[in-house]
């Protein structure tokens, strides 16, 4: 597998927003039927991380995004990836980049069906399962880790 593709919200081009936001749409408004406000003013903040995959063609596979809460935890989300690209442990990698170095705390909100994704790197659900948009969703947090123990 290859290495994602990254880049903060300024940096990113216009033609890699636009594939971005097309997969996003493709899966959870279109396929999930989940009409939401996906554009929420943070995709571009110089603190937002992207990461994704491109298949030959160019089109984004595979993608997430790690914003910086206000209260000083890295949050990931829109953890997607496309139907004809599943089943080859893209979101996987994408969580292992992500999360590649980082000793802080991570939070996100997983749809509940996803749970034993994002265990695998160490996140505990926290609280009650909860709706959101209609989707049952449940948060989940990984802590940060003693930089003594490493």
């Amino acid at each position: 597998m290859t290495t994602p593709h990254h880049a903060t919200g300024p940096e990113l081009t216009a033609a890699q927003l636009y594939a971005i936001l097309r997969l996003r749409a493709d899966v959870f408004v279109v396929e999930q039927e989940c009409a939401y406000g996906d554009v929420d003013g943070r995709d571009l903040l110089p603190s937002t991380r992207h990461l994704w995959f491109t298949d030959p063609a160019g089109e984004v596979t595979a993608y997430l995004r790690v914003l910086a809460d206000p209260d000083g935890v890295a949050r990931i989300g829109r953890v997607v990836t496309a139907a004809s690209a599943r089943g080859h442990g893209l979101a996987a990698s994408l969580m292992e980049a992500a999360l590649a170095g980082a000793s802080g705390e991570f939070v996100l909100d997983a749809q509940t069906y996803a749970q034993r994704l994002y265990a695998r790197f160490g996140f505990i659900p926290e609280g009650d399962e909860f709706l959101d948009d209609g989707i049952p969703h449940i948060t989940m947090r990984r802590p940060a880790k003693d930089p003594a123990a490493s």
